[in-house]
């Protein structure tokens, strides 16, 4: 039962933290595609357009940074997975020859009027 409300806590924090990075994208003048695109190989959170550039997005939140910072969260594995949705994405849109990154959006929410946002552009490259 405890899991259960973990999970649902968890949750709830990670929809909140996508929340927060679709503003802050959208202020910062990107175009949102997408959100949450699954496939069998993994998920992507957001996918965007800033300019003729298409971006990846893994979004990370957390309550505080006794676990570290958010970021670091992203791992290898999670960044193959990342690598891997988009590539099916693209291919599923038939688009070739486009400019295409990766960036993470690490949130911090620790009871702060406004949540620290670290948007890291070119956070890592494609892995496969």
């Amino acid at each position: 039962m405890t899991g259960t409300l973990q999970e649902s806590g968890n949750l709830s924090v990670g929809k909140c933290g996508e929340e927060i990075a679709v503003n802050y994208l959208k202020g910062c003048k990107f175009k949102i595609l997408e959100r949450n695109f699954r496939c069998r190989c993994g998920e992507v959170d957001i996918i965007a357009r800033e300019g003729k550039t298409f971006v990846f997005i893994e979004v990370k939140t957390r309550r505080n940074d006794s676990y570290g910072p958010p970021q670091l969260s992203v791992t290898q594995f999670k960044q193959r997975q990342i690598s891997k949705a988009a590539l099916l994405y693209m291919s599923s849109k038939k688009i070739e020859n486009e400019p295409a990154r990766f960036d993470v959006i690490a949130i911090c929410l620790s009871g702060q009027e406004k949540p620290l946002i670290d948007h890291i552009k070119n956070a890592f490259d494609l892995t496969y």
